[in-house]
């Protein structure tokens, strides 16, 4: 989700998210976990080997300290909060085409968050924190903005690209 381009989120069912990315033609499926205390690690049992995109548990935290809702938020439901995304199971890789490598017992952390500009549009800002107990001394922190657009225009999957 560090290459730029768009994205496109859908609801396939009211208790999985599914974001695609048209760069690189990626899929990420976030399941949400059940209300509760939140977990360490995603609740969801291993699927066989490792994946570039792991395996997502996902859940709503809003202002107050509501968590745990499962499924998309109610029309009414207030446009304040973050959506927490804890992602484990990935293939060993690298946090850059040329930098530090990450290994299959990286914990991936994502809060995305809705943002208004004065402008009035809306910006959606996913910060994305890796800790690894491998590679890293320290977590590796890093945010990305994608703004809305009013139409799918541009929507154009790419596959992935060595010179990206």
């Amino acid at each position: 989700m560090r290459v730029p381009g768009r994205l496109r989120v859908t609801w396939p069912d009211e208790t999985t998210l599914r974001v695609d990315a048209d760069a690189g033609t990626q899929t990420r499926v976030f399941r949400f976990a059940p209300p509760g205390p939140a977990p360490a690690a995603p609740a969801v049992a291993p699927e066989g080997e490792p994946t570039w995109q792991g395996q997502s548990v996902a859940r709503w935290e809003l202002p107050g300290g509501g968590r745990g809702r499962v499924g998309p938020p109610p029309p009414d439901a207030p446009k304040a909060g973050s959506l927490k995304v804890v992602t484990t199971q990935l293939k060993a890789g690298y946090l850059r085409k040329n930098g530090v490598p990450y290994s299959e017992n990286a914990l991936v952390t994502e809060h995305f968050d809705l943002a208004r500009l004065r402008s009035g549009d809306e910006v959606l800002v996913v910060t994305t924190i890796v800790e690894d107990p491998r590679f890293l001394a320290q977590p590796f922190i890093v945010s990305t903005q994608f703004k809305k657009q009013p139409t799918a225009a541009g929507w154009d999957p790419t596959p992935c690209s060595a010179t990206w």
